[in-house]
């Protein structure tokens, strides 16, 4: 079976809307204000984009206040520019959803099972509430992530829109230079680069690998 490209997927919905001279309703789900920033400057050329901050892995509050603080702040300086303006929701913060969904994956190592099912808990809401607003599409900024599995995050994504009766948009925004650009646009802005995905689990490896070179 042919390996799926969903960045050539994404750039053939992408395609059927100019033609129809669309712009979808899409609600994106973000991880940080690093990994969204590419997302966006190229998401908002597209669509009318909401991001929708819900990241209850994050495990201490200071730190899920620091990203969510810098992805507002974020949006607020791209909507400062030409184009169509970002909207921005808040997902409710209750770590302990986390925690519950990934007991007994406690053990599991950073990629495995235990953040397949914090994938799951993250775009099953994204979806609900995707649905709930009335948006056409739902997709998520984890694709960004080179150390993210594309393949599982559509598959999550897919399942979780087929569930809420929403479609998800596939990507894999790290291809076409997407990574790249977001690291150059996290400089030019200043934004804050975390090393870890967010919870007590990945912080912990992280401090173990003792490498502080690479951000997620």
């Amino acid at each position: 079976m042919n390996k799926r490209n969903y960045s050539k997927e994404l750039d053939a919905f992408i395609e059927d809307f100019q033609k129809k001279g669309e712009y979808p309703k899409l609600l994106l789900h973000a991880c940080c204000a690093p990994c969204s920033s590419y997302c966006m400057e190229f998401l908002r050329n597209y669509f009318d984009v909401t991001v929708f901050f819900y990241n209850p892995n994050i495990t201490e509050e200071a730190e899920y206040q620091k990203r969510v603080l810098e992805e507002k702040r974020l949006i607020g300086e791209y909507n400062k520019l030409e184009g169509r303006k970002i909207e921005i929701m808040e997902g409710e913060y209750k770590p302990s959803d986390f925690f519950d969904t990934v007991r007994g994956f406690e053990d599991c190592k950073e990629g495995g099972e235990r953040c397949r099912k914090c994938f799951e808990l993250r775009l099953s809401e994204t979806a609900r509430v995707a649905r709930d607003k009335g948006f056409d599409f739902f997709t998520t900024t984890l694709t960004i992530s080179p150390l993210k599995n594309a393949d599982v995050l559509n598959e999550v994504g897919e399942a979780a829109g087929k569930a809420w009766g929403i479609a998800f948009l596939p990507s894999d925004f790290k291809k076409k230079e997407g990574y790249k650009r977001s690291i150059e646009l996290s400089k030019e802005y200043g934004l804050y680069r975390q090393d870890y995905c967010g919870c007590s689990f990945s912080k912990a490896q992280r401090e173990l690998e003792k490498n502080g070179s690479a951000s997620i």
